[in-house]
């Protein structure tokens, strides 16, 4: 079946979009701003903290760059004239790191005043795959103390212990750890699901362990678990980390970690590149693209 579900992916291309479309949809909240308020506005009902992003990495052309900040701005003037409780995150490739990292810098700057001025929203720069990681960290490196950020760690790669390390002597505050869904080489990537487990978690603890404020990002149930115990091991305060998950994703397990009172953030994607977003992650996630070929073949 994996090979079978890799063998779809590597088709997407050809599958018409209203089926990609209905297949994602429970992941994107929408083509609009709008109908990611909407979502927020349902998931801070239910105890849920957002994370709000805008969609469209991998641009070609400086001028989607400045469409993709102007954008961004306009999500957090709506976040504090709607008054949700969201944050914002950021690619920088959506906003010209490829093309001009001094442009790029620049989009960013223009962000983050924006978010001092909107409240002091909170900025998350995601992390992207392996040519983008040293740049990522070193931008959020140079902002951190001036402005309300923090950065993705992705627990698959070999070097994110280190870079732990050195955020924690640089006077870093908060972090969000992830397993990791980019195709990597196994000389820079944990391949193997155990590892990987394993690897998170020991970042995990030296995190929280070291002071930072971490964004707990799983589904894994044995990772939550693992988090827990780590959690009681440290005797950290319920506002000393957060949980966070993506939209659509585990939503009974979501329900779960706010019964019980822990912080939980949900990841929001919106806009009009649903499409390029859900073929890349499609294609990153071949498991997922499975759901595809039972839509065509059953409606569902």
């Amino acid at each position: 079946m994996n090979f079978f579900n890799k063998l779809i992916a590597v088709s997407l291309p050809i599958v018409p979009k209203a089926i990609v479309r209905k297949v994602s949809a429970r992941y994107i909240a929408g083509d609009t701003l709008a109908d990611a308020v909407h979502v927020v506005r349902g998931l801070n009902a239910e105890g849920a903290m957002a994370t709000v992003d805008v969609l469209g990495e991998y641009i070609t052309s400086l001028s989607q760059a400045e469409e993709n900040t102007e954008y961004s701005c306009e999500v957090l003037k709506t976040i504090e004239r709607e008054k949700i409780d969201s944050n914002l995150s950021i690619k920088l490739t959506s906003l010209g790191l490829d093309l001009d990292p001094e442009a790029c810098e620049k989009n960013v700057l223009r962000i983050l005043e924006n978010a001092r001025d909107h409240g002091n929203i909170f900025v998350r720069f995601d992390m992207e795959n392996s040519p983008y990681t040293t740049r990522t960290i070193e931008l959020h490196n140079k902002l951190k103390n001036k402005f309300n950020v923090g950065v993705v760690l992705q627990a698959y790669m070999r070097r994110t212990e280190n870079d732990i390390h050195d955020l924690i002597k640089t006077g870093a505050k908060n972090i969000r750890l992830c397993k990791g869904i980019y195709i990597e080489s196994e000389t820079i990537a944990f391949k193997g699901r155990e590892e990987i487990r394993n690897n998170y978690l020991k970042c995990l603890e030296l995190a929280l362990s070291n002071g930072l404020y971490v964004g707990i990002a799983t589904h894994d149930e044995m990772l939550v678990h693992g988090a827990k115990n780590i959690l009681k091991k440290l005797g950290l305060r319920k506002d000393r980390y957060e949980f966070q998950m993506l939209l659509g994703v585990t939503e009974p397990m979501r329900r779960q970690l706010i019964a019980e009172g822990h912080r939980l953030r949900v990841y929001v994607p919106f806009g009009a590149d649903w499409y390029g977003y859900s073929i890349r992650r499609l294609k990153e996630n071949p498991s997922m693209a499975g759901h595809i070929f039972k839509a065509i073949f059953t409606g569902r």
